[in-house]
């Protein structure tokens, strides 16, 4: 994940991502999670187990750039062949994909597990001081 972003946005940037994060994974669970216990059509249900699981890992800011690759694709496909909420799913898909492009920023589990870390080491002894 380090590979993928230069730097995890903390301050007023980090707090806007987190928010995206948040509003993004929260319509994603809230519009797909009941097609799981329909008894709707089976595309319906087959495309709402990942979408689900991606929008858990979005609010998390678990592995975001695949998390939103997924919804982004999903959400797009979905607007093609079903259009039952066309203007959800373009914003939906479309804030994912620019999750899957910023990254998580700082508040997120990928800053936790992947972020730059400081390693401070302790100062040498010099060998010429010792007795």
């Amino acid at each position: 994940m380090r590979r993928l972003y230069s730097t995890f946005a903390t301050s007023w940037p980090g707090f806007g991502l987190l928010l995206m994060r948040i509003v993004v994974g929260s319509v994603v669970v809230l519009t797909a999670g009941p097609n799981l216990w329909s008894d709707g059509p089976l595309h319906l249900t087959l495309a709402s187990a990942p979408l689900v699981l991606s929008g858990l890992l979005l609010v998390a800011g678990l592995w975001t750039p695949v998390a939103g690759a997924v919804v982004a694709v999903i959400e797009i496909t979905q607007i093609l062949r079903v259009a039952e909420h066309p203007v959800v799913g373009l914003l939906a898909g479309t804030m994912a994909a620019a999750l899957a492009m910023l990254g998580p920023g700082h508040w997120s589990v990928d800053a936790r597990l992947f972020g730059w870390k400081r390693i401070e080491s302790l100062p040498r002894r010099n060998s010429s001081n010792a007795h």
